[in-house]
C-alpha cells in the first residue's frame, strides 16, 4: 500500500496508488494522512478499498509530504560504515542521535532553498521509518509492530552551519526545505525487507550515492528500540536511518550544492524524488 498526500502547501489531503500506479483521492474516505490518523489505524481502516474505484487525481497534481502534523524528525548519524569512513569519523559504538526542525519538512519534488549564508549544502538520501504507535523504551522484539511505513528521505544539510558554527548537527540540518519526504508512506507489510533497499542519489546526472541498506550498522528494529529509551516515540514520527557514502562532503575535492543544482533520489520500492535548489530570491 502506497500512501501519499497531494494539493497546495499547507492544504494537502490524502491519497492513494492503485495497481497500476494511477493516482487515486483518499478525501472522501479518510480525512488525512497525519500523525493522528496514524495513530488511529489508517492503514488497518483503508486496506479493504479497491483504489481502482476512486477518483484519478488529475496530471500534474503536487506531492505533497508523505506525512503531515509529524511530531518528531529524529535523525541517525554515520550509521553507514562507507560514510563514517568518507566523513574520516570513528565507527560509532551507539546510534548518534540529533533532531530537525519539523519546520524543514516539504514534499518529495518541491524546491530546495539555500538559507543566507549558506556555502556548503549537501545531500543525504536515507531509509525513514514512520512510527504506527506509542514506543516508550521497548524491547527490540516489540519494535516492528511500533512501525506504521517507510519512506525515503533527503537529509538536506548545510555543512559549514553543521560542523563550523558550534554547538549541536541541528543547526545545518533545520533550514526551511531541508527535509523532503516521500513521495508515498509504505505500508510496513509492503516492505519484504527494509534491510535490502537500494538507495541512491544524482546531482545533476551525475550518480553520486549508490549504496543498499544492508550496510547500515544498526538496524531498523534495534533504532527505534534504541531511541525509545531516551525518548517516546509517537505516530507519524519520522526516523531517518542515515545515508551511505558519496555525500558532497565527502568527495575529493568536496563538491557541493548550486543554485539551479537538481538532485533525483530513490530507496527502491519507496518512490522517487526530484528536487531544484534555489536561492530565495529564485524560488518557485
Amino acid at each position: 500500500m502506497l500512501l501519499f498526500r497531494h494539493g497546495a502547501p499547507g492544504q494537502e489531503g490524502p491519497g492513494i496508488v492503485d495497481r497500476n500506479g494511477k493516482l487515486r483521492d483518499l478525501t472522501d474516505r479518510v480525512a488525512d494522512i497525519t500523525s493522528e490518523t496514524i495513530g488511529a489505524g489508517i492503514v488497518a481502516q483503508i486496506s479493504g478499498l479497491d483504489p481502482a474505484e476512486l477518483p484519478l487525481l488529475p496530471e500534474g497534481t503536487r506531492i505533497g509530504p508523505c506525512v503531515g502534523k509529524v511530531g518528531k524528525f529524529v535523525c541517525v548519524g554515520l550509521n553507514y560504515l562507507d560514510h563514517a569512513a568518507e566523513a574520516g569519523m570513528p565507527t560509532p559504538a551507539e546510534p548518534i542521535l540529533f533532531m530537525k526542525a519539523t519546520t524543514s519538512i516539504v514534499g518529495p519534488n518541491d524546491d530546495v532553498i539555500m538559507p543566507r549564508g549558506a556555502e556548503k549544502l549537501d545531500w543525504e538520501v536515507e531509509l525513514g521509518i514512520v512510527i504506527g504507535s506509542v514506543a516508550r523504551d521497548i524491547e527490540e522484539d516489540a519494535a516492528e509492530a511500533c512501525i506504521a511505513g517507510y519512506c525515503v528521505v533527503n537529509d538536506v544539510s548545510e555543512r559549514s552551519f553543521q560542523l563550523e558554527r558550534g554547538g549541536q548537527w541541528l543547526k545545518g540540518k533545520s533550514a526551511d526545505s531541508f527535509g523532503p519526504i516521500g513521495p508515498y508512506m509504505v505500508a510496513r507489510a509492503a516492505v519484504a525487507d527494509p534491510h535490502n533497499l537500494d538507495l541512491w542519489l544524482e546531482v545533476d546526472g551525475h550518480r553520486y550515492q549508490n549504496g543498499n541498506t544492508s550496510n547500515m550498522i544498526f538496524k531498523v528494529p534495534f533504532l527505534v528500540s534504541y531511541i525509545s529509551r531516551f525518548m517516546t516515540l509517537m505516530p507519524g514520527d519520522i526516523i531517518a536511518t542515515g545515508t551511505p557514502a558519496g555525500v558532497g562532503m565527502g568527495q575529493r575535492p568536496p563538491v557541493y550544492l548550486k543554485d539551479g543544482a537538481q538532485m533525483r533520489l530513490c530507496v527502491s520500492g519507496l518512490g522517487e524524488q526530484a528536487q531544484t535548489v534555489r536561492t530565495r530570491g529564485t524560488a518557485t
